[in-house]
C-alpha cells in the first residue's frame, strides 16, 4: 500500500513536470493559460487518487508557476505585488480544488461501499429464503452468510439448543465463552476479540444468539443489519418448526378419527354376522346338531375376519407413523394373493375376481404380511369405487428381466388425470365421492410404501371405465436384509 502509494506522488510530480516543459518549451502558452492547465491538472490528480497526491502536486505546480511564468521568469523573485496575489489566489485554489475534489471521491466511494453492503444484505436474505429447513438451518445459515460476505470464518451461537454452528477455521479458545455470554446478555453492541467481530442477535427484547465474523470490514449498521436478517430467519425456521409440529399433531389426530371411523365401518359387517349366530343359537338351544355347526362356523370365520381386520387396522398405524421394515420370506406370490381373496369371500360375492395368470410363479423373497395388506388394500379400494356385480380382474406376468408384475383392474368411473398423482398422499380424497364412499384416504399411500420397501414401484393408470392398479416388484431369489 505504501508502495503505491508513492508510485502514485511520483506520478503525479512528473505530470506537473510534464505540464511545464510543454507550456512553457513546446507551447509557449501565456501565464493565465498555464495556471488553468495545472489546476485540470491538480483536479484529475485529486480525483483520481486523493488529497495527498493532489497537494504535493499543488505546491510543485505554484513553484513552477511562480519560476517559468510570473516575472522575473528564472527565479523565485517576485517583483510585482499582483503576482504575490495571484500566485497565493493559485495555491489556495488548486488546494481547495484538490480537497474538494477528493471528498467528492470519498463520498462517491463511500456510496459505492453503501450500495454493495445493500446489495449483499439483499442478496443474504433472499438466500436464507432458499435454505431447506429439512436440515440443519443454523448451520446452512452462517455457511451462506460466508459466501454472500466473503467472510474468513463465522460462528453462530443459538441460545435455545445452545448449539453452535461455524464455517472456515475458528480457532478460538476464548470464542465459545464470548459467544455465550453476549447471547445471555442480549448485548446490541459490536465486540471486537481477536479479528472477530461478535454482536448480538435479538428478536423484540430477547436475545435468542450471538454471532461472531471474521475476514470482512463491514460498517456497524452493516453488522446490525447482518443481525437483523439472522434473527429473522432463526424466527422463521422456529415458526416452521413449529407449524410442523402442528402439522404433525392434527395429521395424527386425522389418522386417529379416520381409523377409528373405518374400523367402525370395517367392523360392522362382522359383527353383525357373529351376533346373528350367536343370538340365534341361544334363541334356540335345541336345534340339529347341523344348523349349530353352520352357526359356529359362521361365527368362527367372521370372527377370524374380524381379527385380519383389527390386524389391518393396527397394522397401517404402525405403517403411517414409522419407516416400514420388511422381514422377507421365500414364498409363492400367487398362493399370498389366494390367502387374501379367501379372507375377503363375503366382499368377492358381490364382485367376482378373475385371475389371469399365464404360467406359474416361481417363489420369489417378500414380507408376506405386508404384500397381504398391500394386495388387500388395492382389491378394497377396486371393489368399493366398482359398480355393484362388476367384475374384478386381476393379472400376473413374469418378464424376461426377471420383473414381476401384478395388475389389478376395476371398472369404475376412473381416476381423472390431475388426480392420479395425488391419490397417493396421504389422507387425498377427491372430493366428487369424498362423502359418498367411506374411506381414510389411507390406504394407497400405505400400499405405495409397501411395495417401495420392496424395491418395487406401484402405478396407476385411469380412463372412464377402468382404472388398473399395477405392482411392479424384481423378481429376488433370496432374502434380503
Amino acid at each position: 500500500m505504501v508502495r503505491l502509494r508513492s508510485v502514485r506522488i511520483l506520478i503525479s510530480l512528473f505530470s506537473v513536470v510534464v505540464v511545464t516543459f510543454v507550456a512553457h518549451k513546446a507551447v509557449a502558452v501565456n501565464a493565465t493559460t498555464a495556471g488553468f492547465a495545472y489546476l485540470l491538472v491538480i483536479l484529475v490528480i485529486a480525483s483520481a487518487w486523493g488529497f495527498l497526491e493532489s497537494a504535493l502536486a499543488s505546491t510543485l505546480a505554484t513553484l513552477a508557476f511562480n519560476f517559468f511564468f510570473l516575472p522575473p521568469v528564472g527565479t523565485f523573485t517576485i517583483a510585482d505585488p499582483q503576482n504575490w496575489v495571484a500566485l497565493s489566489s493559485f495555491l489556495a485554489t488548486a488546494l481547495i480544488a484538490s480537497r474538494l475534489s477528493a471528498k467528492a471521491r470519498a463520498r462517491a466511494s463511500e456510496a459505492v461501499e453503501r450500495r454493495r453492503d445493500l446489495e449483499r444484505l439483499y442478496a443474504f436474505s433472499r438466500a436464507m429464503l432458499l435454505i431447506d429447513t429439512s436440515a440443519k438451518f443454523g448451520k446452512q445459515l452462517i455457511e451462506k452468510l460466508g459466501e454472500v460476505f466473503g467472510l474468513e470464518a463465522a460462528v453462530l451461537f443459538e441460545r435455545q439448543g445452545g448449539e453452535f454452528h461455524s464455517m472456515g477455521r475458528s480457532s478460538v479458545p476464548e470464542l465459545e465463552d464470548a459467544l455465550r455470554m453476549i447471547a445471555l446478555s442480549g448485548r446490541s453492541a459490536p465486540l471486537v476479540m481477536s479479528d472477530y467481530v461478535i454482536v448480538g442477535i435479538s428478536r423484540g427484547s430477547e436475545p435468542v444468539a450471538s454471532m461472531a465474523l471474521r475476514g470482512a470490514v463491514m460498517p456497524e449498521a452493516v453488522v446490525h443489519g447482518v443481525a437483523n436478517l439472522v434473527a429473522i430467519g432463526l424466527e422463521r425456521a422456529r415458526a416452521q418448526e413449529l407449524a410442523q409440529q402442528v402439522e404433525a399433531a392434527r395429521q395424527s389426530e386425522q389418522l386417529r378419527t379416520t381409523l377409528i371411523d373405518a374400523m367402525a365401518h370395517e367392523f360392522k359387517t362382522p359383527l353383525t354376522l357373529i351376533k346373528a349366530a350367536t343370538t340365534s343359537l341361544l334363541a334356540n338351544l335345541d336345534i340339529p346338531t347341523e344348523n349349530r355347526r353352520i352357526q359356529l362356523t359362521i361365527a368362527d370365520e367372521e370372527a377370524e375376519h374380524l381379527r385380519e381386520l383389527i390386524d389391518d387396522a393396527i397394522e397401517m398405524a404402525r405403517l403411517d407413523t414409522a419407516q416400514i421394515q420388511i422381514h422377507p420370506e421365500m414364498a409363492e406370490l400367487d398362493d399370498t394373493l389366494e390367502d387374501v381373496l379367501s379372507s375377503m369371500q363375503s366382499e368377492t360375492d358381490e364382485h367376482p375376481v378373475r385371475i389371469i395368470c399365464p404360467e406359474p410363479f416361481p417363489p420369489m423373497a417378500f414380507d408376506k404380511r405386508l404384500m397381504k395388506l398391500a394386495i388387500r388394500q388395492l382389491l378394497d379400494n377396486a371393489m368399493k369405487y366398482s359398480p355393484p356385480e362388476s367384475y374384478i380382474q386381476i393379472r400376473m406376468l413374469l418378464k424376461n428381466e426377471g420383473i414381476l408384475t401384478l395388475e389389478i383392474t376395476d371398472h369404475g368411473p376412473g381416476i381423472a388425470p390431475e388426480e392420479q398423482t395425488k391419490i397417493f398422499e396421504r389422507f387425498y380424497r377427491s372430493p366428487s365421492i369424498k362423502n359418498q364412499i367411506p374411506g381414510s384416504g389411507l390406504g394407497l399411500s400405505i400400499t405405495q410404501a409397501i411395495v417401495q420397501a420392496h424395491s418395487g414401484e406401484l402405478t396407476v393408470s385411469s380412463r372412464p371405465g377402468q382404472t388398473t392398479f399395477c405392482i411392479t416388484l424384481p423378481a429376488l431369489r433370496k432374502k434380503v436384509a
